[in-house]
C-alpha cells in the first residue's frame, strides 16, 4: 500500500471570519465555498484555506496562567499563524495585495530561485507569497 499527500490546507485562526473572508476574496481572490458563523473553507485554483474563529475572550478574566491555551480558540491565538501560498503570476498579485504586502517582505528574488514576497491578513497572520524564478 502506498500514500500520496494530494495537498496541503491551512488552518487560519481569526477574531472576525467574516473580515477574513472578506480580505481572502477581495485582496487574494479566493471564494468562500462554505461560510459558518465561525468557519469559513476558500478556494482558488488547486489552493484550500481553512479560517476558524478564535474568538474565546474567556482568558481575559483567567489567574490562573500555568496553562494559556485552555479551550484553543483563544482570541490571542489569531496572529500567531503562517502559511506559504505557491502562485504563477507573482508581479501581478503583488501589485493586488498593495497595502497588505508585510513591511519587511517585499517581493524580492531569492538565492534558491524563487520570487517571494509576504502579506499580513487582517489579524496579522503571515501568508508568504512565492513563485519559481527559473
Amino acid at each position: 500500500m502506498s500514500v500520496a499527500f494530494a495537498g496541503v490546507t491551512p488552518a487560519m485562526p481569526t477574531r472576525d471570519v467574516g473580515r477574513a473572508i472578506a480580505f481572502y476574496e477581495d485582496v487574494l481572490g479566493f471564494d468562500a465555498v462554505v461560510r459558518e458563523r465561525d468557519f469559513a473553507l476558500l478556494r482558488r485554483d488547486d489552493a484550500t484555506v481553512t479560517l476558524w474563529g478564535a474568538t474565546d475572550e474567556s482568558w481575559q478574566q483567567r489567574t490562573d496562567w500555568g496553562t494559556p491555551v485552555c479551550s484553543g480558540a483563544e482570541s490571542f491565538i489569531a496572529g500567531t499563524a503562517s502559511f506559504r501560498l505557491q502562485v504563477d503570476g507573482i508581479d501581478e498579485l503583488y501589485a493586488q495585495c498593495g497595502e497588505h504586502v508585510h513591511p519587511n517582505a517585499p517581493l524580492h528574488d531569492t538565492d534558491w530561485e524563487t520570487r517571494e514576497f509576504g502579506v499580513l491578513d487582517p489579524d496579522g497572520n503571515l501568508i508568504g507569497i512565492w513563485e519559481r524564478s527559473s
